[in-house]
Order: C-alpha cells, then structure tokens, then sequence
C-alpha cells in the first residue's frame, strides 16, 4: 500500500468506486494484472497445499482421494464466479469485508471481516509451519534442535515453530516496506513456483509406474467401522484439497492499488483457480502414477509427497523441486500476510477495530499501513507458540479454514438474497453472469454449506486423532469458531459499532463522518 503522492493517480471511474464508500483515493495504482494474478495463486499455492497435505488424503481416503481435486474445484468455482460479478462492481480494499457492506447490513459485514481476518492470521501460521516438512529434508542443518529419534515429534515441531517464526518476521518486514517490493517479490516466486510445477509433472511423467486407473483404488484402506463405509473416509480425505484451493479473492482485495481493476481482477480470480486446479490436478494424478510403492508408509506419514518426490527423482533433481517447495511456501506466507493486512486496513479505516485509527495509518515513508503489518505479524508468532502441541494446532488450523468457508458463505447467501428480490445490478459493460446469475450462486452456498458442515463435523479423526484423548477437541470444530465469532461479534455489539465512522484521515472531504454503523455504513 502506497500513498497518493505521485502521478500513478487513479483515474476517474476509479476515483468513483472509492467515492461510493465514502473514502478518498489514497493508495497508489501500481500494480499490473501479472501481480494480482500472482497475489491470488501464490495465496492458493499449489506447490506448498499438495506438498503439505498428500499425506493426509492419501491416508484417510487412498488414491481414489484423488477425486476431492476437481470436485472441489468445481465447487470453488460457484463461489469465484460469484466474487467475479462483485470484484468488478466493487474494486475496493478488504473485497469480502467491504463486498458485504453493499448486500446486507453494516453488522453482518462486519462479522465477515472478523471471521476473514481472525482465520488470515491462523492461516499465516498454518503455512509458515509448512517449512519444517521440506526445509530439514533438504539440509539437516535446518533442524536446530536436536533430535532423540526420527519420531521425535516434540523437536520437529519446536523446530517448525522456529522456522516459521523467522518466515513470519521476513513477510512482515517485506509487506511493512511497500506494496511494490511485496508484489516484485511474490511475482518472482510465483514465476518459479509455476515453473517448477511444470517441470515436476514432466518428470513424474516419465516415471510412472501405474496407469491412471489407480484413482479408482482405494489402496485397500478399511473403512468397515467407519459411518457411512468409503463415503465417510472419502468426505475426510476431501480436507486435503478443502485446505488448498481458496484465496482466490486476494486478487481483488488488491483493488485499489491495480490497474484497470473493475477488469483484471475478475480475471486474476478465474485464472488463478483454474491453474492451481490444472497444475495441481496432475502432479498430485502423476505422483500416485509414479510412486514406487503406494503402501509405503513414509508416503502417508508426514514425509509425504517430499518423501515421494525424492524417492521418484533421487536426491539431485527431488532436492531441486523441494528447494521450489521452499520459494512457494514463502511466497504463500507473503501473500496470506498481504491479504490479511489489507482486510485490516480496510476495517480499521471505517473504525471497526479496537485502535482503527492506528491500524489504518499510512506510513509517509514507506507508503504501508506498518503498524498493520506488525500487529498481525505478532499476532501470527505468538499464535504459534500458544498452539505448540501437534494436537491442539491441528484443531486451530482446521478452524482457520471452517472460518474462511463460512466468511464466503456471509458473502454468497446475502449476494443470493438480493439476487431473488430482483436487487443486484452487475456493473455494466464489467463481468457479470446474466441469466446464470441465480442457479451459480445457488450452487455456491449450497456448496459452502455443505463443506462448512463437513469441515466441523465432530470427527475423531481429525480433531482428537491422538492421545490425550478430549471431548472438547473432537467438538473443537463447533466450538473454537462459536467462541471467536461469537466474543468477536459480542464485543462489537457492546462496544465498537459505537465508535464506527471513516477514519477523517481516509475520509472524501464532502463525506461527514457519521459515529454509528446504522447510519455509516448502510447499503448503497
């Protein structure tokens, strides 16, 4: 984020959509339709959620988990569609936030962008940790803390906290310093990241072992106790495609520092989920095609498909990869940072968090809302040592995404409602789904709730998988978001929606800045 100061100045019809919400143009447009591209598929990131959760789909459901990829894909799909329409009709900063302050009331709004916001920040976490799984393979050195054994879990997982802390400090830093340095960065690693996935399938490829045909096996997994047989195993195996493919709305919170964004960012969204989908979609097909031996346990463990590249490959070329894995994990973080601070800059800017108007300032030197930027970093670090247990922190991450689901719910169930009373008027001459308005959006609420009921159903195998065994961890999927969103809601309630205005210092000057949300922040 940068300040207005030079002749980037947005141009009238950007000037506009910023007008509608009672704000001033003070961010710089500096950033091309490559860089929110890349906001959005380095957010989805399909080099670090394939490598980070293979094992789990291939444990829980055998290679016929396969089929969770596209399913979800078309799922997702519903749902992007949807914010395609809202992306061109409202480029703003904050898009799930502000979107929802134009299709229903200032409070719902305002619950979305807590669930949003609260589930960035775990997500942060979630992917920094993700470099403990691929960094020590590469180097042993990267271990730091010694291990007793290679099932020493209580050091891997110190040593991830480690890790992903130093990785959290490093986003901080470079979001901290402009948004143009952030966008240069994750652009580059984007580039590399697209590229090694190209070559991973090429390499895959010409070491298969086993037709296609192996999606239709289940590696002779028994689900003989399990409720509802292979339905049930395949509904949990589905966590590790539901885990991947979302953040593609980061293209269009990047609105109002893009060019032309009314037109690039329903693009940025649509081309962002269907790469992921295409190139993530064959290396996870060519890595069952190709593994030497599919029972290998080290391939359903927490080696995974690392274990499994370097087993195809050898060390050489497997280390390469890897070392790909490494630059997309970063970028990811990068970009889940970036997103999470233009979600809080854009609540704060309307006063709708504890020290809004701090959190909304821009610094005069660097151009970036630092103070931000440091709160959510913090914030992300100090979250990894308070889930330190392997156990806890699994039920922590898996909230982080049933949020995320349910903040896209807050978006597509108002967005149908106004819908069906005849209220939604696309923006004309921009993206719009005409006449399939209605059934793609009934199919993505149908979808978001029907994933936000699967990913929060109380299984022991996902939230209490291992000893000590608690109630209250199995229920942890219901319980944790009822607490955030609930305490989160009920403070706003007694005490911030009083206090709700735009932040003078992000006011249009006409604009007389009203103190309660009723009056500030009503629809359009």
């Amino acid at each position: 984020m940068t300040t207005d100061n030079t002749t980037d100045s947005p141009d009238s019809s950007d000037s506009s959509d910023i007008d509608e919400f009672g704000y001033r143009p003070s961010l710089v447009r500096s950033l091309g339709s490559f860089h929110t591209f890349a906001a959005g598929i380095s957010y989805i990131s399909i080099l670090t959620g394939t490598f980070q959760l293979f094992y789990f789909g291939l444990a829980s459901g055998g290679p016929s988990y396969w089929w969770s990829w596209p399913l979800v894909f078309v799922g997702q799909l519903m749902v992007a569609l949807c914010f395609c329409e809202l992306a061109a009709r409202f480029p703003v900063a904050g898009s799930i936030y502000n979107w929802t302050k134009r299709l229903t009331s200032p409070h719902i709004a305002w619950l979305a962008g807590w669930t949003m916001l609260t589930a960035s920040i775990v997500s942060i976490a979630a992917v920094a940790l993700a470099l403990q799984a691929t960094l020590p393979q590469l180097w042993s050195g990267f271990q730091f803390i010694p291990m007793a054994g290679p099932d020493d879990t209580g050091a891997q997982a110190l040593n991830g906290v480690i890790l992903a802390a130093l990785l959290i400090v490093f986003t901080t830093t470079i979001n901290a310093f402009g948004t143009k340095l952030m966008a240069q960065i994750n652009s580059a690693g984007v580039f590399i990241e697209l590229i090694a996935a190209c070559v991973l399938i090429i390499l895959l490829a010409v070491n298969v072992v086993r037709g296609p045909q192996v999606v239709l096996s289940n590696g002779g997994l028994d689900t003989s106790g399990r409720p509802w047989g292979y339905t049930g195993a395949f509904l949990v195996a589905m966590f590790a495609s539901l885990y991947v493919m979302y953040g593609f709305d980061t293209a269009s919170s990047l609105a109002e520092e893009s060019h032309d964004p009314r037109r690039n960012a329903p693009k940025a969204i649509l081309r962002a989920l269907f790469f992921s989908f295409l190139l993530g979609g064959l290396i996870l097909l060519l890595a069952l095609m190709s593994a030497p031996d599919l029972s290998d346990p080290a391939f359903s463990s927490l080696g995974g498909l690392q274990a499994l590249v370097l087993a195809v490959l050898g060390g050489t070329l497997g280390s390469v990869i890897l070392v790909a894995v490494v630059v997309a994990v970063v970028v990811c973080a990068l970009a889940v940072h970036a997103a999470a601070i233009r979600l809080a800059f854009a609540m704060s800017r309307d006063n709708n968090l504890p020290a809004g108007a701090k959190l909304c300032t821009i610094s005069p030197r660097f151009g970036t809302p630092i103070v931000a930027s440091v709160v959510i970093g913090v914030v992300a670090i100090v979250l990894l040592f308070v889930t330190f247990s392997p156990q806890i922190y699994t039920v922590v991450t898996s909230i982080a995404i049933i949020m995320i689901y349910t903040a896209y719910l807050l978006v597509t169930v108002p967005m149908l409602v106004k819908r069906i009373r005849g209220e939604w008027q696309p923006r004309e001459g921009a993206f719009t789904l005409g006449r399939w308005g209605i059934p793609v959006n009934v199919l993505a609420v149908l979808w978001g709730g029907l994933m936000t009921v699967n990913l929060a159903w109380p299984r022991n195998e996902v939230y209490n998988a291992s000893e000590p065994f608690h109630w209250y961890l199995q229920w942890g999927g219901v319980l944790l978001p009822g607490v955030i969103l609930g305490g989160g809601f009920a403070y706003y309630w007694l005490v911030q929606r009083h206090k709700t205005g735009v932040v003078a210092a992000h006011a249009r000057e006409e604009t007389v800045t009203p103190t309660t949300t009723d009056t500030a922040l009503g629809e359009a």
